[in-house]
């Protein structure tokens, strides 16, 4: 028979502003996240991608017709990184771009079959490790979680993230 080993979440103390609470709540988010990611990261190297390949299959999926501007600005990384990801995706069959309907200069994203089934894969593994954190917590706490990360989004950011929740 396993033992699963559940840790109690931590209670913040009424000192929750302190740098060594603070520190707690910087570590539980990095081993959090590098948790959550490994399985995605397994699927990933075996590709040959990297977690930049992953963020913007994540985003065209999440809005098919995104504009390479837009996950640009998602992305929030250079021109030549978005690039060189963008076309080892399609390299791969994996995105394809069409020109704008409205303005000829855009550069229109989607994925292809391929590109939806390796997005799928990879948000399967995510999917499982957040639903199962999710339903340990409780509905209060991924409030409080959600509260939490919004607050570390800078204000100008925040209409960005609000249209991807809206679709």
């Amino acid at each position: 028979m396993t033992v699963v080993n559940r840790l109690t979440p931590p209670t913040a103390s009424p000192l929750y502003l302190r740098e060594d609470e603070i520190r707690r709540g910087i570590e539980l988010l990095y081993f959090g996240y590098s948790a959550m990611i490994r399985g995605a990261d397994a699927i990933l190297a075996r590709e040959g991608f990297g977690r930049a390949h992953h963020r913007a299959l994540y985003f065209i999926a999440r809005q098919p017709g995104l504009s390479v501007g837009d996950l640009l600005r998602l992305l929030a990384i250079t021109k030549q990184s978005l690039g060189r990801v963008l076309n080892e995706l399609q390299d791969k069959g994996l995105v394809i771009q069409s020109i704008g309907t409205e303005d000829r200069r855009q550069r229109l994203l989607r994925l292809t079959a391929p590109g939806e089934a390796l997005e799928a894969a990879l948000f399967a593994e995510l999917n499982a490790r957040m639903a199962a954190a999710y339903g340990e917590a409780g509905q209060a706490a991924v409030t409080g979680f959600w509260a939490v990360l919004l607050g570390l989004i800078p204000d100008g950011d925040r209409a960005m993230v609000e249209n991807l929740r809206q679709g």
